[in-house]
């Protein structure tokens, strides 16, 4: 049950209240952000909440279970704020988000109908939308490392310690043909084997996408080579566009010792016994001496 001031309850017993729902975003980095979806400014918790019309009609699920409740998908948030600098940074993951009920009338009176995290942020045109769910997910979130047999540090990272500046794991082309968003064909990667770079990062050097990257789908080796891009670049790639590509793994014990000699750095555990160990039982048909498990 939510707790409002006699003072607030008495305006909304009135009937002559005006409600308007004003979203306090707080980033990663300490920043703190306001969207309204009321008409003018709304200043509300020392925060200045601006009109961000996309928040209209944005719906807002909870309940009384542990499922984490949601906020409506497409079109949650749009706000001039968030820069794409920003946005590749990483600085707006798991920003933490407060919805509120504000009178715009007395903005001194509000009550907090939800609370979460941006799940999702990505483009939508020239602007950029959220998805976000509710502080109980938190409760689905992993803590401490998990054992699995594959490796879970990201290629190159301080914990992988790979060297994806070296010749042998770097590439530079240049796009010849282009088709859709996704998929293009370049120059410059004879010496790489097919696959090479697949889970491999693209970064754009020159053309309408400089600066961005994506990561590599597909990469198919060749006098020319293909490469199937996981997402869509935001503008469309031209012939001459230049680009760095560095190698991709797939977080296997063998692909880290073969590919990049960097076994000692793996994070995962090959050796992990699996099902078939756990559940297997003595057998009447041969001699129990542990030998299969060698």
């Amino acid at each position: 049950m939510r707790q409002i001031s006699e003072a607030f309850a008495a305006r909304l017993a009135s009937g002559a209240t005006t409600l308007c729902a004003c979203w306090r975003i707080e980033r990663r980095d300490g920043e703190v952000f306001g969207a309204t979806d009321h008409d003018r400014p709304v200043s509300f918790g020392g925060v200045e909440h601006e009109p961000v019309f996309a928040l209209a009609g944005a719906a807002l699920e909870t309940g009384a279970g542990l499922a984490p409740g949601r906020a409506a998908a497409a079109g949650a948030l749009d706000a001039a704020f968030i820069r794409e600098s920003d946005l590749e940074g990483g600085l707006w993951d798991g920003a933490r988000v407060d919805v509120w009920r504000v009178d715009w009338r007395a903005p001194e009176h509000g009550v907090r109908v939800w609370s979460g995290r941006l799940s999702e942020v990505g483009r939508s045109g020239a602007g950029f939308v959220a998805e976000l769910v509710s502080l109980k997910a938190d409760l689905e979130r992993t803590v401490g490392r998990v054992y699995a047999r594959r490796c879970d540090a990201d290629i190159g990272d301080a914990r992988c310690g790979a060297d994806l500046a070296g010749p042998a794991f770097r590439g530079e082309g240049v796009v010849v043909e282009a088709s859709g968003g996704k998929v293009f064909r370049a120059s410059g990667l004879t010496a790489f084997a097919d696959g090479w770079f697949a889970g491999g990062r693209v970064t754009w050097s020159t053309g309408a996408n400089a600066g961005a990257g994506g990561r590599v789908a597909v990469h198919g080796a060749g006098e020319v080579a293909q490469i199937e891009l996981a997402g869509a670049v935001r503008f469309p790639m031209a012939v001459g566009d230049a680009f760095v590509v560095t190698a991709g793994c797939d977080k296997g014990f063998a692909t880290c010792g073969t590919k990049f000699a960097n076994r000692d750095n793996f994070r995962g555990f090959p050796h992990l016994p699996g099902m078939d160990a756990v559940l297997a039982g003595p057998a009447s048909d041969r001699a129990n001496d542990g030998g299969r498990r060698a």
